[in-house]
């Protein structure tokens, strides 16, 4: 996608062939920063820190981590500590796993001196098909918005957390239908959930909308289910970081509230996802998904350009006063309108998702 009008991805090799580029997302909206992965421990730095976040921009940032901890340790000792490493940095975003786990068994049977420029050339190829399949999530979800369509009105359409292309290699996944319908000149404009306490919407999402040219409005969190209930949404569009065999969905808190208020007012409510962001290993998404506790000074602070125009954090909860922050929530599949994928729109269920999926039976 653009960044001042120039194609940018969020993550790439480096010229020297070693190191990789990546957007330190953390300094968004008010700085555009790019920084260098040199070595494994910048990578799960990278992830646990959130310089780099989206499920599909997880799985890639690993693949890549690993390359970088084999450049010191190519043994099989080596690719173990990477692969753990990496591994404990996020615990809810399955595409991690996924990642690290084609790229063990991609490089397991090879000799220490195939491993690092076989590593490469794997990371690479991940990176080009979550491209490709996040473009395709976009197509097909470009007839969900063409079909709710009403002559030359523009389809309003809210989304929560940021799942643009910040969130993925290019395109995104919830954000992929949205830059389709822009580029095929179908009239939309996008509600923008700020999303709470890391406001990924506000400043990520926002950021991409306007980079792009795409109406779009930031809202507080729960302004949503108000504008439902006047008419001033069409459909909802969300990520996901892990959805069950069975259609559940694990997203960004609130994620869940959105869908409630979404199904009482009759409004669709849909997930795009590419195929590695399904947990095939899981039913119930509610008691099985491991639901991330992140720091308390992520609700108790926040940061935002001063007058002066710094960049400042400040303490918004009374001292002493204590904070939970769990970081996702689990929509049921009975609340989900359908699923976008690479492969096509399906029910969010597990025959819907086999369909799809044939090979997973």
């Amino acid at each position: 996608m653009k960044v001042e009008g120039k194609p940018t991805r969020t993550i790439w090799l480096e010229e020297n062939g070693e190191s990789v580029g990546i957007i330190d997302q953390t300094q968004l909206p008010h700085r555009f920063v790019t920084c260098s992965l040199k070595n494994l421990q910048d990578a799960a730095h990278a992830i646990s820190e959130m310089l780099v976040r989206g499920a599909p921009l997880i799985g890639a940032t690993a693949a890549y981590g690993l390359c970088l901890g084999l450049r010191d340790d190519a043994s099989d000792q080596g690719l173990a500590t990477a692969y753990e490493v990496l591994l404990a940095t996020r615990p809810t975003a399955v595409n991690l796993r996924w990642a690290l786990d084609d790229m063990r068994t991609h490089l397991s049977p090879l000799g220490e001196g195939e491993r690092v420029a076989a590593a490469y050339l794997r990371a690479g190829e991940i990176c080009e098909a979550d491209v490709k399949a996040n473009r395709a999530i976009g197509e097909n979800g470009l007839a969900l918005i063409r079909a709710v369509q009403e002559g030359d009105k523009p389809v309003n359409i809210l989304t929560h957390c940021n799942a643009g292309w910040l969130a993925a290699v290019d395109w995104g996944t919830a954000l992929a239908p949205v830059f389709a319908a822009h580029k095929a000149g179908v009239p939309i404009h996008v509600w923008v959930d700020e999303t709470r306490p890391r406001n990924q919407g506000a400043s990520l999402t926002a950021w991409e909308l306007r980079e792009e040219g795409i109406p779009h409005t930031v809202i507080v969190d729960n302004a949503g289910g108000h504008l439902m209930q006047h008419g001033k949404v069409d459909l909802c569009i969300t990520g996901t970081d892990r959805t069950t065999a069975s259609g559940d969905v694990c997203n960004k808190i609130g994620t869940y509230l959105k869908a409630l208020a979404a199904f009482d007012n009759g409004i669709p409510f849909y997930v795009a996802l590419p195929g590695p962001t399904i947990d095939w290993t899981m039913v119930d998404g509610l008691a099985e998904i491991p639901i991330e506790e992140r720091e308390g000074t992520e609700v108790s602070h926040i940061s935002g350009l001063s007058a002066s125009g710094e960049v400042v954090r400040v303490q918004v909860t009374p001292e002493g006063s204590p904070v939970a922050n769990p970081a996702f929530d689990v929509t049921p599949a009975r609340l989900v309108s359908g699923l976008i994928t690479e492969r096509g729109v399906c029910p969010a269920s597990r025959e819907g998702l086999l369909g799809l999926y044939p090979s997973r039976r």
